[in-house]
């Protein structure tokens, strides 16, 4: 087992200066975000438009001793706001490609959450089947919206020899075990979990 550090925590530092801190503590794995919610204080997509930047960015994990265990872009790539879906989407898309380019094998990421039809403005957060119109809902969040994307996207990440590690998280429509092994029966196995006991309760 490797102790790691989500770096988010410690977006107020540099992270030559995350890196160092952690190395005290005898860390020497971390997990970095690259965009949507947690930001990319520490990791950016934009690496991928030089190869330099790469080389470097690789050299100072290397030189501090410490490996990358994922690259994270929560986001909402199901978000009924359409432009703000496509740019949570991009996001994923990117760090897919920044994993291949740095050897990671892993992407985390919320599974998101539509609206409750076309039309809607904010997500909908369907948590229980009566009435009996939050199934149709449901319906339409899995088989017109969530299957379609994932399914894509899992092929695109397995193309890229990445999996993507689904955090369950309330507000999202995987958010428990069994929402998690629906997506992951639909989409098939390139979709895992990333697991935080704290939004299990």
């Amino acid at each position: 087992m490797r102790i790691g550090v989500f770096t988010p925590l410690l977006s107020q530092l540099p992270l030559p200066d995350v890196l160092r801190k952690l190395a005290q503590l005898d860390i020497r794995t971390v997990e970095l975000a690259t965009g949507n919610y947690p930001g990319d204080a520490h990791c950016s997509p934009a690496l991928l438009q030089s190869k330099a930047a790469l080389r470097e960015f690789r050299s100072l994990l290397d030189d501090h001793g410490f490996s990358i265990s994922a690259l994270s872009c929560h986001g909402n790539p199901l978000h009924p706001d359409a432009a703000r879906a496509r740019h949570d989407q991009e996001v994923n898309r990117r760090t897919i490609l920044l994993c291949e380019q740095l050897g990671v094998p892993v992407v985390v990421d919320f599974s998101g959450c539509p609206g409750d039809s076309p039309k809607s403005a904010q997500p909908n957060w369907v948590t229980c089947p009566w009435p009996p119109e939050y199934l149709k809902v449901l319906e339409w969040q899995w088989e017109k919206v969530a299957i379609p994307y994932w399914t894509k996207r899992a092929k695109f990440a397995a193309d890229h020899g990445v999996k993507i590690a689904i955090e369950m998280h309330p507000g999202f429509l995987v958010y428990n075990p069994e929402t998690m092994l629906k997506l992951r029966a639909a989409a098939g196995p390139s979709i895992g979990c990333n697991y935080d006991p704290s939004h299990m309760f």
